[in-house]
């Protein structure tokens, strides 16, 4: 059985939804060193929480996610790099805080171009897979 041809408006209905599911697709980078993801999505979303709260527990909050979890993905970018991306300051009247480093601000800065980059050169072959993915929910 033939269908029948898609016409104009059909055909731009088709389009959208390609191009809504294509919107929706976005590649992801994890920086492995040797067995730890050093860096990926979840740690520069970390980081960007730390830089805006000043604090580890903050950032936990902000981004739903235990303070334990927080601080063990802290821990391992920071055994990960050269130098620590993040400090603590323990105490105190108003209690301890977190900052990002000079130094993790360059690396967020240069993971942030790397998925950049990443994002522009596969945009062609993102569209064409997004035409392959279910228009419902998994």
């Amino acid at each position: 059985m033939t269908q029948p041809p898609i016409v104009g408006t059909e055909r731009n209905a088709m389009a959208q939804r390609k191009s809504a599911k294509s919107s929706k697709l976005k590649p992801q980078i994890r920086i492995l060193f040797r067995k730890a993801i050093a860096m990926g999505p979840g740690k520069a979303d970390l980081l960007r929480a730390i830089a805006e709260t000043g604090s580890i527990s903050a950032a936990a909050r902000q981004m739903e996610m235990s303070y334990r979890r927080a601080w063990l993905l802290v821990d391992t970018m920071n055994q990960c790099f050269n130098s620590p991306l993040v400090e603590t300051a323990t105490g105190g009247s108003r209690g301890g805080g977190a900052r990002v480093t000079e130094f993790g601000k360059d690396v967020l800065d240069r993971y942030q171009r790397m998925e950049s980059k990443a994002t522009a050169s596969v945009s062609r072959e993102l569209e064409e897979f997004s035409g392959l993915m279910a228009d419902r929910r998994p």
